[in-house]
């Protein structure tokens, strides 16, 4: 072996050069005909779903006119539309610091470096050595048998450095095909983050209107068992009076009680709703007894929703994007399989010093290189190509099918959520009058009760109305509030002009 070494080092250096000279021109070929085939890319283009929207919602009984500015971004604030600064400050804290915000921002994260990593498959490799062998010959083997190879008893040493480097030509494009899949897997992660967003703020604001509601219904009760108290208070004097029977004094007791066991049950639903947005907005359940505990107005709409058109949610829905995008990373792993039947181009180079002595280590004649195409080609693999091609077709069928669920369930969220909003309106007209005709009834009937013109069940079947009348209502304001949450969150948010984050999607990471 080191009688080979030598002999090569001591070939005229002219003939060194031209073997030199013939190897670059052999690689320039190679790599110049693997140019002319780069164009070549296998596997389906992708050509983005079409799928058939109405021209315009059922439900919506107003003018069916496009507002859409942008896709959904954290700075569509559709919840401002509610006029509440507390609201808004809670929904500041959730986009700063909402453990689900977290997930969804370090799943981008790693599709960006998945997405690197596919696009570094395109470049060259080299791998840079060191090494230092001593070896000592076996007396029981012959001459060249590794590792000793030396001879009985003889010693040797081998200095070794040098790289050796390797690039696969993506002749037909199967490495294209897998970054334009890690592209779609990432746009669609990015799209994940804006429909975690979307849903994170829709929880908070449904259960912050929640929390308002049970604070209304929790006055209502203390508001009525007020008058309840009073009208306990009015029966005991009229049966101290004689004008009263026990009867009385103890259906109007009756009612008293009714009413003070139902304010626990509103206390503790107000606890919890606390505690339900702390952990929603990433703060200790605790924390936020002191901003929230003062009761306020259930947050109503100060401004009309834009609905728009129904292929407007093409772009409004971050998961309709989502969908859309897996569709297209799942049609370029089409192409990733399908290069595996064609061949596969490569050149690969190794140089270095090599010397069994340290004081030629660095000499000129230790110097080794080769170079050199490399063609690899699966001629049989049992069908096992083909079979991956079939998988990744099917796969991107299922996503085509998931991409139609997903549009298909936009559309009923927001008929559903058109309707919702639109019937708890009515409901509330409705139930105001009611109120204020229960609130005359009490009136009345307490006066008549005092003259001695009428009994006390009437002043009972009176109070029972009213509070039943105005928790209702209470529960009205809050389903309405609700409804029109849900609205937002079918429409996939805000639409005042902002940014267009879709760049942001299409961007190389």
């Amino acid at each position: 072996m080191a009688r080979l070494r030598e002999l090569a080092a001591a070939q005229p250096a002219s003939h060194r050069r031209e073997r030199g000279r013939r190897i670059a021109i052999l690689a320039a070929s190679v790599a110049a005909s693997a140019g002319l085939l780069v164009a070549c890319t296998v596997g389906p283009d992708y050509v983005p779903p079409k799928p058939a929207m109405p021209a315009s919602f059922t439900e919506h009984t107003g003018a069916a006119t496009s507002a859409v500015k942008g896709p959904q971004t954290s700075d569509d604030a559709w919840w401002k539309s509610f006029g509440d600064a507390t609201l808004d400050s809670l929904m500041a804290d959730a986009l700063q610091s909402a453990p689900d915000l977290a997930v969804a921002q370090a799943r981008i994260s790693e599709a960006r470096a998945l997405r690197g990593i596919a696009g570094a498959d395109q470049y060259p490799t080299a791998d840079v050595g060191a090494k230092y062998d001593r070896t000592h010959g076996s007396a029981n083997v012959p001459v060249g048998v590794p590792p000793g190879g030396l001879g009985p008893g003889a010693n040797g040493n081998l200095w070794q450095a040098g790289f050796d480097a390797s690039w696969e030509i993506d002749v037909f494009g199967g490495k294209r095909r897998g970054v334009e899949a890690a592209d779609a897997s990432y746009q669609a992660t990015v799209a994940d983050l804006g429909d975690v967003e979307l849903t994170l703020l829709a929880e908070v604001a449904r259960n912050y209107i929640e929390l308002r509601g049970v604070q209304r219904q929790l006055a209502v009760a203390r508001n009525n068992l007020s008058i309840q108290r009073d009208s306990l208070s009015l029966t005991r004097s009229q049966f101290d009076a004689g004008l009263a029977s026990r009867l009385d004094v103890l259906r109007a007791q009756a009612q008293v009680s009714d009413t003070e066991a139902a304010i626990p049950t509103f206390e503790a639903d107000e606890r919890a709703s606390i505690y339900r947005i702390g952990a929603l907005i990433g703060h200790p359940p605790e924390q936020l007894l002191a901003q929230l505990d003062m009761p306020q107005a259930i947050p109503l709409a100060v401004v009309d929703v834009p609905v728009g058109l129904p292929s407007d949610l093409l772009r409004r829905r971050p998961d309709i994007r989502a969908a859309e995008r897996r569709i297209a990373a799942a049609n370029a792993r089409i192409g990733v399989a399908q290069a595996d039947l064609y061949p596969h181009f490569s050149l690969t180079g190794v140089a270095g010093l090599e010397s069994l002595n340290a004081s030629t280590f660095l000499t000129a004649p230790s110097r080794y290189f080769s170079i050199g195409p490399n063609i690899s080609w699966l001629i049989f693999d049992a069908g096992k190509v083909r079979f991956e091609m079939h998988a990744e077709e099917a796969r991107t069928d299922q996503a085509a099918a998931v991409y139609q669920r997903t549009v298909l369930g936009a559309l009923r969220d927001v008929e559903t959520a058109l309707v919702s909003y639109a019937q708890s309106q009515v409901r509330h007209e409705r139930l105001a009058s009611e109120v204020t005709a229960d609130r005359e009834a009490v009136s009345i009937a307490t006066r008549l009760y005092r003259q001695g013109l009428n009994d006390f069940l009437s002043v009972l079947d009176a109070e029972r109305s009213l509070y039943a009348a105005d928790d209702k209502l209470a529960q009205s304001d809050r389903d309405t509030a609700l409804a029109l949450v849900a609205l937002y969150k079918s429409l996939g948010g805000g639409w005042q002009e902002t940014t267009d984050a879709s760049h942001v999607a299409t961007q190389q990471p």
